[in-house]
């Protein structure tokens, strides 16, 4: 990224950073956008993870609050997980 985009950014680096991702909740989804988030950010800490299921149980609500280091980062977690067959959304 130039230094231009940088300065452009609402974001001041490091900081705390939301995910959420949504998948269907029978799929696998969870170990693999965990799987993915760990890879991008490794000091991402578990205890900062939630998730919720829908009310039938069909779909996985999880937010990740990850210690984002850079723009970078954040655009290939969410190219990665948005590249998942299970995933369903990406906030």
């Amino acid at each position: 990224m130039c230094a231009m985009e940088e300065a452009s950014s609402l974001l001041t680096f490091p900081c705390e950073f939301p995910i959420k991702a949504m998948g269907r909740s029978d799929s696998g989804f969870e170990a693999r956008a965990l799987e993915i988030v760990r890879r991008h950010a490794p000091d991402f800490k578990v205890q900062s993870m939630k998730s919720a299921v829908s009310r039938n149980g069909n779909y996985l609500s999880m937010t990740f609050v990850i210690p984002a280091t850079s723009r970078d980062q954040l655009d290939a977690i969410y190219l990665e997980l948005t590249a998942c067959d299970d995933l369903l959304m990406v906030l």
